[in-house]
């Protein structure tokens, strides 16, 4: 069976844009290979932070990541910070990580020109990040299209590590991309992705009058500006939106009534607020479940760490002993 691993910051709760992007994705992985999912609080230190919020954020994103159907008897979901072997690994790929590779990621260069002072860790970022896959030599790690070059690069740092270390039998494999089916959501303002700091997304908890708050002022196709004007969806972010939450014949009927004006925009936006309280209402049951029983999200992130830390000590084991530590 394939071993899958994959990571998500704890940024606080999850929006429609992660739950489309990774989420859903995840969950149904999870019934077709061994899978780990990670909360990775280590990378989301890098920016300042407050460690008491940095508590509450590990616990939102578990609840939604829960919530939204990751089962903790089929994959192991668990907190970084719990899996000391995480940063033990990056320290060792650091040593045999060229400069010049991280330089040249293209997150490190973004993140570099909007910061005064660039710490390190945004500089090795994508090692620890190599660590996480690599640790539990997992084999297939679905990902994002920005990702796809961090993931290259633990690529390469598996190659020069069994080159040096394990010649005759590579230890640690190449992981490969499993690119997600929805790559990449927009955010409401249609000008760029669905992110929290931005102010553009719609939470994953979010109340159905909140969600229609947002959803009404959203931005669609901006050359069509009176009601009689007929539209184009594929220009449309409304219309990409419908076709990741409503059916298939739903998203055809919109096509064609947006494209020959038979609706409005709010008769479009009307339609997606219900397919997507159609989708989000298990999600918030399951919700309101976790917080009324806290216990049961402290148990899941617990049997995920366990069961993280014997792989994590095997791989662990072997490097030492290959590398001349044991």
């Amino acid at each position: 069976m394939a071993r899958i691993f994959s990571g998500i910051q704890p940024s606080g709760e999850l929006h429609i844009g992660n739950y489309l992007g990774a989420v859903k994705n995840w969950v149904a992985l999870q019934r077709e290979a061994e899978s780990l999912f990670c909360i990775v609080d280590y990378h989301a230190i890098t920016i300042p932070f407050e460690p008491a919020q940095l508590r509450a954020r590990r616990r939102e994103m578990a609840v939604g990541l829960l919530a939204a159907g990751i089962d903790p008897a089929r994959a192991s979901l668990f907190v970084q910070s719990d899996v000391p072997e995480h940063t033990e690994l990056a320290w060792i790929f650091n040593t045999i990580t060229p400069l010049g590779e991280l330089e040249r990621q293209v997150q490190f260069k973004e993140k570099s020109q909007r910061q005064e002072s660039v710490n390190a860790g945004i500089l090795n970022y994508p090692v620890l990040q190599a660590a996480d896959i690599l640790l539990y030599r997992a084999d297939t790690v679905p990902v994002g299209e920005d990702q796809v070059q961090h993931l290259e690069l633990s690529r390469v740092i598996a190659r020069r590590w069994n080159n040096q270390f394990s010649p005759d039998a590579d230890f640690f494999p190449e992981p490969r991309a499993l690119l997600t089916p929805t790559r990449r959501i927009m955010g409401l303002d249609g000008q760029a992705k669905m992110s929290k700091s931005l102010g553009n997304t719609i939470a994953l908890l979010e109340p159905r009058d909140s969600i229609w708050a947002k959803l009404r002022p959203a931005v669609t196709d901006p050359k069509r500006i009176k009601r009689t004007d007929p539209g184009t969806p594929e220009v449309c972010n409304i219309y990409h939106l419908h076709k990741a939450f409503s059916p298939p014949a739903t998203v055809e009927h919109v096509a064609v009534q947006c494209s020959t004006a038979g609706w409005g925009c709010i008769d479009c936006k009307k339609v997606l607020a219900e397919s997507i309280e159609t989708e989000l209402v298990p999600i918030r049951s399951r919700a309101e479940r976790l917080a009324a029983e806290p216990g049961l999200v402290e148990d899941a992130l617990a049997t995920g760490a366990a069961r993280a830390k014997v792989l994590a000590a095997e791989t662990i084991h072997g490097v030492r002993e290959r590398m001349g530590f044991a």
